[in-house]
């Protein structure tokens, strides 16, 4: 599923070609793909014609397209989900689901979906419980993510005092801190050489910024790399795959050398997936979490 920097890729791309455009025409050429809005397909297609984009805005893994009032567009990309910037004259794609026409007839917005997981729906804009800022009513309770400037360590860390869990459960509860998946976790975790089952109650503020610290530097740098691309369904807005997956320094790595100190990496089954680390690097702690 896509991270942080995966969705912020995606992001980037839409606001380049769909801020300040107005809506011409949408068609939903699967009901399911717009489930989540409780109106249904003709609905959806009705409150968008006509309106226009105003920008396209992200909190951790949740995108939005604002409108020209209080309404968005909100995207769920679940496993599979595409939002492609396509010329209008394009053959379609396979698993097309939405597309989305402008005025001006140019590149249109495709929401391509092999899996069926995703979805786009319309919903009201509203302050957020921690900032106050200005997001999708799904998205009120999301904390503030690492790369949003209203990000407070501190508030992070009085939370993770308050929890007994451990570290890594901690780091994938986005009540607490937004759009660090399990991918970046497990980079962090290793950069910081702590082990996912230490307990979020003995962290001083330092130790939180110094793990958020190595999440930021993680996703600024995959960022910059397009995102992880592990197959063929995560791409940005012009179909390009990201190439971080050759930079991951544990994630994916199981029984590869650790590239600080040589030992084998090891997968360990966690929350119904995986987590990699180094057995040297990241021992396991007194009072484990797990």
């Amino acid at each position: 599923m896509p991270e942080l920097p995966e969705v912020e890729v995606v992001r980037r791309g839409l606001a380049r070609w769909v801020a300040g455009r107005t809506i011409d025409n949408v068609e939903v050429l699967l009901p399911r793909s717009v489930r989540r809005h409780l109106g249904g397909p003709v609905d959806f297609a009705d409150l968008l014609v006509g309106r226009t984009v105003t920008g396209v805005e992200r909190r951790g893994k949740f995108l939005w397209l604002p409108l020209d009032d209080d309404d968005a567009v909100l995207a769920h990309l679940g496993m599979s989900g595409q939002l492609l910037m396509q010329p209008s004259d394009e053959s379609d794609e396979k698993h097309l689901r939405v597309r989305i026409r402008f005025a001006d007839d140019g590149r249109e917005l495709r929401f391509v979906d092999q899996r069926t997981f995703g979805g786009l729906q319309v919903q009201t804009l509203g302050p957020d419980l921690f900032t106050g800022r200005v997001v999708p009513e799904s998205a009120a309770h999301i904390a503030p993510d690492p790369l949003e400037a209203v990000f407070d360590v501190r508030r992070l860390a009085a939370a993770l005092r308050r929890r007994r869990t451990g570290i890594k459960r901690a780091l994938l509860d986005q009540s607490l801190v937004s759009g660090i998946g399990n991918i970046y976790a497990d980079e962090a975790l290793w950069r910081a050489r702590m082990h996912y089952a230490r307990p979020t109650s003995a962290f001083t503020t330092a130790q939180v910024g110094t793990l958020i610290g190595h999440a930021t530097d993680v996703m600024q740098q995959a960022l910059a790399q397009g995102g992880t691309s592990f197959d063929s369904l995560y791409v940005d807005v012009n179909g390009s795959s990201g190439y971080f997956e050759r930079s991951l320094e544990v994630y994916g790595r199981e029984d590869e050398p650790c590239r600080r100190c040589g030992r084998p990496i090891v997968r360990e089954p966690f929350m119904n997936r995986s987590s990699f680390r180094c057995p040297t690097c990241q021992r396991v702690p007194r009072g484990a979490h797990w």
